[in-house]
């Protein structure tokens, strides 16, 4: 019974230290909500900017609350990272088909939406480095020009 105990509860150990997958599955379910996940990639874009501004306001203080400017830093990267990983995850490796370089319409429409999310992924990176409102200008860019590529032309 207690060998029982020990296998149960180190199974739950591990079960719950597990990270959650956060990118939509690659089975593939056919369920797919482009849309939301454009407007998870603005509402990130927005806690970049905040975590950005407040990591600035509270660096200029007299006397900074470190324990919360560690905060805003890691909310900032954790945005970005979801940023990378919706754009990789779901767009690149599933919504983004790969498609006949010799079909010159098709692969032109290819290549303009692999290097709008590889903006995206560039420029996520690049905001989890600084706290330069041009990455959040330049995601702003990005996402719209691929939302007009991506939607007006899917």
């Amino acid at each position: 019974m207690k060998y029982l105990t020990l296998i149960i509860a180190t199974s739950l150990a591990f079960l719950l230290n597990t990270e959650k997958a956060q990118a939509h599955c690659e089975i593939p379910c056919g369920i797919y909500e482009d849309s939301v996940r454009v407007a998870l990639i603005k509402e990130h874009i927005t806690t970049i900017e905040k975590s950005m501004n407040m990591i600035k306001e509270e660096s200029a203080k007299a006397s900074p609350n470190w324990n919360q400017l560690v905060r805003w830093v890691n909310n900032k990267e954790e945005h970005a990272k979801k940023i990378q990983d919706i754009v990789s995850q779901y767009f690149l490796h599933q919504r983004i088909k790969l498609t006949d370089p010799e079909d010159k319409v098709v692969y032109a429409k290819y290549q303009k939406h692999l290097g709008l999310l590889h903006q995206m992924l560039v420029y996520s990176m690049k905001a989890k480095q600084t706290t330069d409102q041009m990455y959040i200008d330049k995601l702003r860019k990005a996402i719209h020009n691929f939302e007009d590529a991506y939607f007006h032309k899917h």
